[in-house]
């Protein structure tokens, strides 16, 4: 018989969100119930039908990487490398100490370099096709911020991009779960990034009639997950980058352990290009496996960070997904959408989602979803409405859907 698999747990956090460029520091904000949604600045969204989004506005890639390197790559990749060096720092780890073949990277986006297509496809258009950059092609395509983030830090184990639309994130570390169980790698980063507040991102979305329309002069109140007056998603960018690493290599370094990764399913509907499935059948048997693969009952289950996307379908179909999983348990689990605060960021959303279990595993406190005060009969579990509650979680579940009818869903426990 071969050896057990290895045991897998959380040494570092990283993040970049509107609220903050430090995990830590986003958490707390998030725990406070800060929205910093706001109206449009990065390009003139007057004739769009929505008007806000969680756009970050005090980031300076060059605080991150080398200004040449920077140029070359489209925002979404330096949103990925500030991540990664966070969480890497967090880890308190010195690269040139770690077997660089054994190191790896996987950090998903839902679309990659939609800014670098738009600027691009502009000049194009306006100047000519000898004006289209030399760099378009890399900078755009979805696995670059992996490729990237190994150049950065030397990690020459396995190492791609996952693209499933805004499930990526946690497919990109539910895949670096089995990496290292397998023995494929010591240590992996793993986690999602996007950068799509463009105007061709808003455009796009706009003209599915996804977004958010009715809060343009409100913007702190358009995200409502699981509440009666939600009208649509609200678009977010950023990065979530977690250090993975084998119990043996964190434990043989000294390091910090937030949380053990132990549980990952993965599974489509095979229903619709956009919409979830209405029974919320994919997703339920995706929590089935990922709670299956964890070793643990679903009575062990505390808290639900869900996908909860504020859009009339998502927030619904969820719900019914989380009591065809857990019956009558349901109604006692405690559920946020912290994208009440966050808006959603796409491919990036499972990233950041992690490191909000890893820290409410970590602290006891849990975020809440805000704007929650008009109860929807079809949304009818604990939200955690509008205020954190504090509560012994051991066990917290991490699940994202993305637009081709793809579930993922993780399983973080308490280290002992």
């Amino acid at each position: 018989m071969g050896s057990s698999p290895a045991r897998v747990v959380v040494t570092g956090l990283g993040s970049v969100t509107v609220h903050s460029t430090e995990a830590h520091t986003f958490f707390e904000k998030l725990c406070q119930g800060v929205s910093d949604i706001s109206a449009i600045e990065k390009f003139d969204a007057s004739d769009l039908p929505s008007k806000i989004g969680a756009e970050i506005k005090d980031f300076n890639p060059f605080d991150w990487q080398d200004r040449k390197e920077t140029n070359r790559n489209d925002t979404y990749t330096h949103y990925a490398v500030a991540a990664a060096k966070q969480a890497i720092k967090d880890a308190r780890i010195n690269v040139s100490n770690l077997n660089s073949e054994r190191f790896g990277v996987l950090i998903g986006s839902g679309i990659g370099g939609i800014g670098t297509i738009q600027k691009q496809s502009n000049n194009l258009l306006k100047k000519g096709a000898r004006r289209v950059s030399p760099f378009f092609i890399p900078s755009m395509i979805a696995n670059m911020a992996s490729g990237v983030v190994a150049i950065e830090l030397g990690a020459k184990g396995p190492n791609f991009g996952i693209v499933s639309a805004c499930a990526s994130g946690t497919h990109a570390i539910g895949e670096a779960l089995r990496m290292l169980r397998q023995g494929e790698a010591d240590i992996m980063l793993a986690g999602g990034s996007e950068a799509c507040v463009t105007e061709l991102g808003f455009a796009g979305f706009c003209s599915m009639k996804a977004m958010s329309t009715h809060f343009n002069d409100n913007p702190t109140a358009s995200s409502r997950p699981f509440e009666k007056d939600r009208d649509g998603f609200v678009m977010g960018e950023g990065s979530g980058v977690l250090v993975l690493e084998t119990l043996e290599h964190a434990q043989n370094r000294g390091a910090n352990i937030y949380c053990e990764l132990v549980g990952y399913g993965a599974t489509c509907d095979a229903y619709h290009i956009t919409s979830p499935e209405p029974e919320g059948a994919g997703l339920s048997r995706c929590l089935e496996i990922a709670i299956k693969d964890a070793l643990i009952s679903k009575q062990a289950v505390d808290y639900i960070n869900a996908h909860g996307t504020s859009t009339p379908y998502n927030d619904k179909f969820e719900t019914i997904a989380f009591k065809r999983v857990f019956g009558e348990r349901a109604s006692q689990l405690k559920i946020s959408s912290t994208k009440s605060m966050t808006g959603h960021l796409l491919g990036a959303a499972g990233g950041i989602e992690a490191i909000i279990c890893a820290k409410v595993i970590e602290t006891g406190r849990i975020p809440p979803t805000i704007n929650y005060h008009n109860p929807d009969s079809e949304c009818d579990l604990d939200y955690v409405p509008n205020q954190e509650i504090k509560a012994d979680v051991k066990v917290a579940i991490s699940d994202n859907l993305g637009f081709g009818g793809h579930n993922a869903a993780i399983v973080m426990k308490r280290f002992e």
